[in-house]
Order: C-alpha cells, then sequence, then structure tokens
C-alpha cells in the first residue's frame, strides 16, 4: 500500500534506535548525537541508559525547561534554576503526566503563573496532549 506523502508536513527531528543481543542495551542516534537507552536489571536489562519511560519524561522536561528558560531570559526576569520533576502514571483511561516545577529567582505570583501558561506551551507538551498519528512500517 503506498502511503499519501502529501499530508506530511516538515519533519522537525528523525531518529534511528539499534539493539543487538544485548538485553535490552538499544542505542539511539538523533542527529550528531547517540544515547543509549535499556531496561533496568530487574527487568532483564543491564541498567546502562534510562528505560523509554524516562526518555519520554526526559523529552518532555528538557522541552519544557528550554522553553522556560527562553521566555525568562527575553523578559529579562531574574531566574538562576529551572527545577521539573516528571512522572508518569498507569491510571484506569491511559496514561497521566504529572509535572512539578520548581523556580530559584525573584518572581512575582503573576510572573509564576505566567511562567505556568508558558510551561504548557513547549512543542513536546503540545505535541503529546495533541492529535498524534503513529505510523510503522516493516522496510
Amino acid at each position: 500500500m503506498e502511503i499519501d506523502t502529501s499530508t506530511k508536513g516538515t519533519s522537525k527531528a528523525t531518529a534511528k534506535a539499534s539493539i543487538a543481543r544485548a538485553h535490552y542495551q538499544t542505542v539511539v542516534h538523533s542527529g550528531s548525537h547517540a544515547i543509549i537507552a535499556d531496561e533496568p536489571t530487574e527487568l532483564g536489562g543491564t541498567n546502562l541508559g534510562m528505560n523509554p519511560f524516562g526518555l519520554l519524561l526526559s523529552s518532555l522536561g528538557s522541552c519544557t525547561a528550554i522553553t522556560l528558560r527562553m521566555y525568562i531570559d527575553r523578559k529579562m526576569w531574574v531566574v538562576d534554576e529551572i527545577n521539573i520533576d516528571l512522572e508518569v502514571f498507569e491510571v484506569p483511561d491511559g496514561n497521566q503526566i504529572e509535572t512539578r516545577i520548581q523556580f530559584k529567582g525573584d518572581l512575582t505570583e503573576e510572573q509564576t503563573q505566567r511562567l505556568f501558561s508558558i510551561a504548557e506551551k513547549c512543542p513536546i507538551h503540545k505535541l503529546l496532549a495533541g492529535n498524534i498519528k503513529l505510523e510503522t512500517k516493516i522496510i
């Protein structure tokens, strides 16, 4: 079956994951960077890298932090540090990601509330909260 590529938008990133026989070490490449994903030893892995859920949360956390830092810098607000804790839960109707953000700096309540709304505008947050179409092919 031919895939209609006319509906595809602009590519934002590419990645390649490769796994050999080592349980379950996977080398993931994107651009000129590489990371190791793995499973903990209690699941048969070697625990040499984050598991896929950790990688997903890392993507959301780093995107949120970068988005907030860009906004803070543009506004010239005094924020020395942004800390983001994330956790994914299995819930009855699917999954839920909880994000907790802490700012170390000199912010008013109004600025903090504005940053709360900015946090949900990071591209990965919008991707995860939006309508995602997944397409898998065997090549």
